[in-house]
């Protein structure tokens, strides 16, 4: 592994059994107090996707706003934020997902996304792909076409990457486990 990532992967502080028994939280915000680790990440999200077309970032609530915008900022273009029910206050598209127990749903405004553009989905953390993949449908719903995925965190047990297959994919580093 690169030292910058060996680094970065340090950063991220895990929680053993949190949000329940048996889960081991990767924290990211142990990384992004660091003003090198924030730095080299942001730096190193969007090499994955130097030079390639991209209208907009797509980032999923919500700390796949704190490296979106930045993202975005890098590569010289718009930011779309993806939340979850209820939080956007204009016209909104929506795609309701299976979760373990349950359903969720995620929103992006109507009119965030032309027909046609080029667009990143960010997020912090790749676990089973389930709202990065509905982001990616709800993308393609609104007309944009899905140039790829970015993520600090994979965790591959979790088979997301899988899920999303057919994107481009780019993460940093891994942690075994859940």
């Amino acid at each position: 592994m690169d030292g910058d990532l060996a680094q970065i992967k340090s950063l991220i502080r895990t929680i053993p059994d949190f949000p329940k028994p048996g889960i081991q939280f990767r924290d990211v915000s142990t990384l992004l107090k660091d003003s090198w680790g924030l730095s080299r990440t942001i730096e190193h999200l969007t090499s994955g996707f130097a030079g390639k077309p991209v209208d907009k970032v797509v980032a999923i609530e919500s700390r796949g706003f704190i490296l979106g915008a930045p993202v975005a900022q890098a590569l010289g273009c718009g930011l779309i934020m993806a939340r979850k029910r209820g939080k956007l206050p204009g016209a909104v598209e929506e795609i309701t997902y299976a979760l373990e127990y349950g359903t969720d749903c995620i929103q992006i405004h109507k009119d965030a996304i032309a027909a046609g553009e080029k667009c990143l989905v960010i997020d912090d953390l790749l676990a089973t792909g389930g709202t990065a993949a509905a982001t990616c449908q709800l993308v393609e719903k609104l007309g944009g076409e899905v140039i790829g995925c970015g993520f600090v965190v994979n965790l591959p047990a979790l088979a997301g990457a899988q899920k999303l297959a057919r994107y481009p994919l780019h993460w940093l580093v891994e942690f075994d486990g859940h």
